[in-house]
């Protein structure tokens, strides 16, 4: 293969690229120096801004395969038809942590799945829990704040979380996740992918189901306890990184089993719980786990920046045949995660490589904006409607009408809604040794904190179960 000639961006070919411009061999730097200048100023410009939360991640392509007939409930492309493949891309990541962050932190891991079908992509934007610890998007930036670094100090605050958790008793169930067994996993490769939000399912008929979607590790679920985290951090501050990079590279893919629950709009209607609760589950005995596919991952990116720091998901990229639902923090996300690639890549990051549709084409009417790098769709009309065979609506994709009611009012959405039974549940299903290390890791967590504020977080896990509260309570050392 013939070597390439080193080219300037704009393609001048670069005689040296050893040594700058001066004014003799002692002399200082010439502005002239192009080269220099471009090499100098591009490297200052090299990170885009990080993401404000799930800003270290690791990803790899692989396919979605469909192994169960769900066409009763969607007419979307991508889930019809026995040994149906999709390609996907699949970014994991730490929640509060900064780019720099070590992996092995208990945190909430992300699951970013993208598919890309013949329709359009399809992004999941989920985690590894199947609840989160608001219901309300207008506490998002609240919460997420207490993860962060106090604005005096710089440092993470105990203070700030548990002020916050004992505020918000919505948060009490997936506190009782964080803090359980499961909440400092080993690696991305051995735990559950969850959508967390309920989203729906519209078939032929333009009939509607409620679904929750979920990835079911075949690796089994492994994690480690703080004592071993420590170690590993200390060794290894990218372990999920590494193990999931080898094993790929190494033939050993992962793969999940990708399930639905459904739920009709009349049971919904009926159901003891708000089925739009991000932080309620929907119980596995009422609306059992029904098997679509296997999720299998098998390509490592070839260049992390393009593929998976320029990546970016959007709940609000969906194809026909799946839609979404009243959920209060989904319709906030709809507009936020697309906001956000806006402001983090540029209005044009749809045009990437790595996020623009692989089997569909994109038509529309957007134009122009900050790194429009493709033909900006020459000169073709830029409004709509027009008698210029420019792209046009199509009603066959129109999808059914949701049903809504109530007054536009600002609701108390604490006003009358249990935060306790399925935190209480979960905890009751822990064996004895899964409720002891929750005990210790909640008190780890709890250092320095105010006491009034340790006493109004035990009322909640009182709550819960009294065994619940007891046992932070001793391993804190409150009781005789």
């Amino acid at each position: 293969m013939a070597e390439k000639t080193l080219t300037t961006t704009s393609g001048a070919p670069i005689a040296d690229n050893q040594n700058s411009l001066t004014a003799g061999p002692r002399g200082p730097v010439l502005l002239q120096d192009h080269q220099l200048i471009e090499k100098l100023a591009h490297f200052n410009r090299e990170r885009v801004p990080e993401r404000v939360v799930h800003a270290k991640g690791s990803a790899a392509y692989g396919t979605l395969t469909i192994t169960h007939d769900i066409s009763q409930y969607t007419k979307a492309k991508c889930l019809m038809g026995m040994g149906k493949k999709t390609e996907v891309l699949l970014r994991f990541s730490t929640v509060a942590g900064e780019r720099g962050a070590a992996d092995a932190e208990r945190d909430v891991r992300g699951f970013a799945v993208k598919f890309y079908t013949e329709e359009g992509n399809w992004d999941i934007v989920g985690n590894n829990t199947p609840v989160f610890f608001i219901r309300d998007p207008s506490k998002f930036s609240d919460f997420i704040h207490t993860q962060k670094r106090d604005p005096k100090t710089n440092l993470r605050s105990n203070t700030a979380m548990w002020d916050f958790w004992s505020l918000s008793p919505e948060s009490l169930h997936q506190i009782t996740i964080l803090f359980s067994d499961r909440g400092l996993p080993q690696n991305y490769r051995s735990i559950n992918g969850y959508g967390s939000h309920t989203y729906s399912l519209i078939n032929e008929n333009n009939e509607r189901v409620w679904v929750k979607f979920h990835f079911k590790s075949k690796q089994g679920i492994k994690c480690w306890l703080n004592s071993e985290a420590g170690d590993v951090v200390a060794d290894d501050r990218e372990s999920a990184q590494r193990d999931l990079f080898n094993a790929i590279e190494n033939g050993e893919f992962p793969q999940w089993r990708f399930c639905i629950q459904t739920m009709t709009e009349t049971q919904a209607a009926q159901y003891k719980h708000n089925p739009f609760d991000l932080t309620k589950v929907w119980s596995h005995k009422d609306f059992p786990l029904q098997d679509v596919g296997i999720l299998e991952l098998n390509r490592n990116p070839e260049n992390y920046f393009a593929e998976v720091e320029q990546a970016a998901f959007a709940p609000s990229n969906i194809v026909p045949g799946i839609d979404f639902s009243p959920d209060k923090v989904l319709q906030a996300r709809i507009f936020a995660y697309a906001d956000a690639q806006r402001y983090r890549i540029g209005t044009n990051y749809g045009l990437l490589h790595v996020n623009c549709p692989r089997h569909a084409s994109s038509n529309n009417y957007q134009r122009d904006g900050s790194m429009r790098f493709d033909d900006n769709a020459k000169g073709a009309v830029n409004y709509e409607p027009n008698t210029c065979q420019g792209p046009h609506q199509d009603q066959n994709y129109q999808e059914p009408a949701l049903r809504l009611q109530g007054d536009a009012a600002r609701y108390d959405h604490r006003d009358g809604n249990d935060d306790y039974s399925q935190a209480g549940d979960l905890f009751r299903l822990m064996s004895a040794d899964q409720q002891q290390q929750l005990f210790t890791n909640i008190a780890g967590a709890m250092t320095g904190v105010p006491e009034e504020i340790v006493e109004r977080q035990l009322e909640h896990f009182a709550k819960a179960d009294s065994a619940y509260a007891k046992g932070v309570a001793e391993k804190l050392k409150l009781l005789a």
